[in-house]
């Protein structure tokens, strides 16, 4: 199963992310074979506020494993997220 995940992060919590993404991207490194597509949701600024992540799992109960897990969520960067199922067609890939 394809899942769509945006996950915002709390108010103020850029310098928390950016402490704990060297984890959040060791993390993402072992689950390769999950991934799709993954990268940073971007304010008017620039600055991450966020990921978005489309994550291949054999089920919703293996994902939400996942999430529990993840560096993002046991540090408390990720506040609000939100999953939904998805059927991706098309992916490219960059460069």
């Amino acid at each position: 199963m394809q899942f769509l995940i945006r996950a915002y992060d709390g108010a103020e919590k850029l310098d928390k992310r950016m402490e704990v993404r060297p984890r959040h991207l060791e993390g993402m490194q072992k689950l390769n074979d999950h991934i799709v597509t993954a990268g940073g949701l971007l304010d008017e600024d620039g600055k991450m506020k966020g990921s978005a992540l489309i994550m291949n799992f054999e089920s919703r109960e293996a994902l939400d494993d996942y999430i529990k897990n993840e560096p993002y969520v046991v540090e408390g960067v990720w506040e609000k997220i939100e999953v939904e199922p998805i059927n991706v067609v098309i992916a490219n890939t960059l460069g």
